[in-house]
């Protein structure tokens, strides 16, 4: 029997792998340091109140790939959810994406779509061509005063440095709309699985020729005992921090209970830099589906990343970028491993998107495999 192949993280990457891989008739062996599955996505039951609990904070599944909405509903079925995102500001709140309502608002006017846009557009700093800073984007995009009001708080918060010293791709994600569509996405589907995300990656991971084992640190010389190594862990932890660390941001979660409705939304921002907490979730609004009267509430603190937590958004500043390609270089000279994943890649990924990904590699490993060619040490650069 040839060797199996071994698959270092239990979340939505060595998931989707080792399922294709198990379906392709190979033997998979899965390890996770954690003491249970589905990584950065795994949700559970509170005791006390029967709420669904997103763990690790709020994972709202949003695509515009066809497949990969069949393949998560393959396995669990996706109820209708809808994000409305919610900001506190100045003691006030608004909805978020900045949108006609947001803007109407505000400026206490009441603009139809293409006055509140010709308003907009004679706010923003016309001095500013490129937009090369976080704060270049917003001047342009939205004028001081929504990017004073909205952005640059929290976003201090959020990154532990000035938006002056971020890059502008950032905020390029976030969209002004002209009219009062408030949903946070503009994706075709948008739902959440109806039993949470540790019963769907269970369902994926329930297959014959997949074993798994918790609480198991991987070692660069447990390969030996696999025919290949895909690992969604850290890049830099790979091989041991010998470069020095990619940095992180990290979440501390403050949770706390409330009898009733604390904030009527699920996500509730907070955009001043004098609140040290950047927003509060609250759990039960993530499953409108089901009934609770108890209220499980996280505020979550964001901070630089340690040694010892858990890596949440990888920074990718100049000093992060060398380094990356440092360890990118190490990489290639790998036999017998492929890394994957946001940890693997040092991306932040959406979860469609990481599963379009582990789809893609599997595949592709999969028929490279059956002729005999060499896997590549990363099937999507980082």
């Amino acid at each position: 029997m040839p060797k199996p192949v071994l698959i270092v993280g239990a979340g939505l990457s060595g998931a989707v792998i080792g399922r294709e891989l198990a379906e392709a008739g190979h033997v998979v062996h899965i390890i996770d340091r954690r003491s249970h599955i589905a990584g950065n996505c795994h949700t559970a039951r509170d005791e006390a109140s029967g709420v669904m609990v997103h763990v690790y904070g709020p994972h709202i599944f949003h695509t515009n790939d066809d497949e990969v909405w069949r393949y998560v509903n393959r396995h669990m079925t996706f109820m209708p959810y809808v994000n409305r995102v919610k900001t506190t500001s100045a003691g006030q709140v608004y909805s978020l994406p900045v949108n006609l309502h947001t803007i109407n608002q505000f400026f206490g006017r009441t603009f139809r779509p293409d006055e509140a846009r010709d308003f907009i557009q004679s706010q923003s700093d016309p001095s500013i061509g490129e937009p090369v800073t976080f704060e270049d984007q917003a001047l342009k995009f939205v004028g001081r005063e929504l990017y004073e009001a909205f952005f640059e708080g929290y976003t201090r918060k959020q990154w532990g440095c000035s938006p002056a010293d971020l890059p502008a791709s950032i905020l390029k994600r976030l969209p002004v709309r002209f009219s009062y569509d408030d949903n946070y996405f503009s994706h075709l589907y948008q739902g959440m699985p109806e039993h949470g995300y540790t019963e769907m990656v269970a369902r994926i991971l329930s297959h014959e020729n997949i074993s798994i084992e918790l609480e198991r640190n991987f070692v660069r010389t447990d390969a030996g005992d696999f025919s290949h190594v895909f690992y969604s862990g850290p890049l830099d932890g790979y091989f041991d921090y010998e470069l020095g660390r990619l940095g992180y941001r990290t979440l501390d979660f403050e949770e706390f209970q409330y009898d009733g409705d604390y904030q009527g939304c699920a996500v509730m921002n907070y955009a001043d830099a004098d609140v040290r907490y950047t927003r509060v979730t609250e759990h039960k609004h993530f499953s409108p589906w089901e009934k609770h009267e108890r209220s499980v509430c996280y505020r979550e603190y964001s901070r630089a990343c340690g040694p010892d937590d858990e890596p949440y958004y990888p920074i990718r500043l100049s000093d992060e970028q060398a380094l990356l390609a440092q360890y990118v270089a190490r990489a290639r000279f790998e036999q017998g491993v492929t890394f994957v994943g946001r940890l693997g890649t040092y991306r932040y990924l959406d979860m469609d998107v990481t599963i379009r990904e582990a789809l893609d590699t599997a595949r592709s490993c999969i028929r490279a495999f059956a002729d005999g060619s060499p896997l590549r040490a990363f099937n999507i650069e980082p």
